[in-house]
């Protein structure tokens, strides 16, 4: 595919990127969706086997179409993966599955030497663009879209990991699967947001498991519980439309949440209690003698690690200058400014708490397709005035 041009090229085919897909299609856009996995959906299908979303099926549909499942149950990852891949043939989104972007830079429409990483990038007509290498070719586009997930592309754990005695198992949390790939003796999770409680309380269950790592709150209600459905819609009503971009409490909450990581949502403080876990407010800061210190001077015998600790923003992939001090990008509701034609979709609190949910991927993906949309009838207009002006 070396050389294709198109309108818009989208990077990821998660729920974002799909959304994305289907809202220019809707438009009459065109785009081309590359994924570096094997089949769509292969990133939810290789979380811990035992987890399950937040939000109930009702809540978890993409544009155009419903969650394939009970409206008040929580779909399983492997259910998620399934509707992932069924929405693209739905709506026969353009997915192109096993194509790893390397590169995204932007296209130098003056340049027609090869130089720099941009290379020839004739044909754009004048409107800038973006040229994308993958490991199959490089594709020209006028307009990128970067949907390669919530926290990043890679797991992040601390740099003095490699410093644990080697007979402890250490697995980040997108590595685990069940507590049966655990060694026998004890657990320390790391990192105490909502996936690290998750952990903490299904290996607690066979394991003596201490989980550590700062506070970072729960939400009031259990989720499985029949009084919850009365209080749902008035809770998402507050993810979506309360806690945004927009209002300076959703704004704390963004800073939050990209900084430390979410509430408990599912297991909480008296399930961790009731099920054994240690559960201490120190974070993890370093190494004594081959074991986990903590920051209160504590070492935490133990047999296995797991990480909780997230993922790492990395955008040096990116040949443009567009993330801010605190490492995300420096973007309105997916749209870059000072980049014109690059977007995101499918960030950590893009445009609200709901931005995190697959539910909310909808009205993300809506605003950049509403973005791109315009800016090719301007591009078009643009062009064809030239034309007029030429031929004069």
């Amino acid at each position: 595919m070396n050389g294709e041009r198109h309108e818009t090229v989208v990077i990821g085919a998660g729920q974002a990127g799909l959304a994305v897909g289907q809202q220019l299609a809707r438009r009459g856009r065109e785009c081309v969706i590359l994924d570096g996995s094997v089949r769509i959906g292969d990133n939810w299908r290789s979380h811990w086997d035992s987890l399950r979303l937040y939000s109930p099926a009702r809540y978890d549909g993409l544009p155009g179409m419903r969650f394939p499942a009970p409206g008040w149950s929580f779909p399983g990852k492997d259910q998620v993966a399934d509707y992932l891949e069924a929405y693209a043939e739905r709506f026969d989104l353009p997915v192109r599955t096993g194509v790893r972007v390397t590169r995204l830079s932007p296209a130098d429409t003056g340049d027609t030497t090869g130089a720099g990483s941009t290379g020839n990038t004739d044909g754009l007509d004048g409107a800038g663009g973006w040229v994308v290498e993958t490991d199959r070719g490089r594709l020209l586009a006028e307009n990128a879209v970067v949907a390669t997930g919530t926290f990043g592309r890679g797991p992040y754990v601390p740099p003095f990991a490699p410093e644990l005695d080697p007979r402890i198992l250490q697995l980040h949390s997108c590595e685990y699967r069940n507590e049966g790939r655990l060694r026998d003796g004890p657990v320390l999770v790391v990192g105490a947001s909502h996936s690290g409680a998750d952990v903490a309380y299904e290996v607690a269950g066979r394991h003596r498991t201490v989980l550590c790592g700062r506070e970072t709150g729960q939400i009031p209600l259990t989720l499985e519980a029949r009084s919850t459905r009365l209080a749902f819609p008035v809770l998402w009503r507050i993810a979506d439309r309360v806690l945004t971009t927009g209002t300076p409490f959703g704004r704390r909450m963004r800073d939050e949440v990209r900084t430390h990581g979410g509430p408990l949502l599912r297991v909480k403080a008296a399930d961790l209690a009731r099920a054994g876990v240690e559960r201490v407010p120190e974070r993890m800061t370093g190494v004594r003698d081959g074991m986990p210190l903590l920051d209160g001077g504590r070492v935490v015998e133990v047999a296995n690690v797991v990480w909780c600790t997230g993922f790492r923003q990395d955008f040096g992939w990116i040949d443009a200058p567009v993330t801010g001090p605190d490492g995300w990008p420096r973007e309105h509701r997916g749209v870059v400014g000072d980049a014109p034609g690059l977007y995101f979709c499918g960030l950590a609190f893009q445009r609200a708490f709901s931005s995190m949910l697959i539910g909310g991927a909808g009205k993300d993906a809506a605003v950049v397709a509403k973005h791109i949309a315009a800016r090719e009838r301007r591009l078009h207009r643009a062009d064809r005035r030239e034309h007029v002006l030429t031929a004069a």
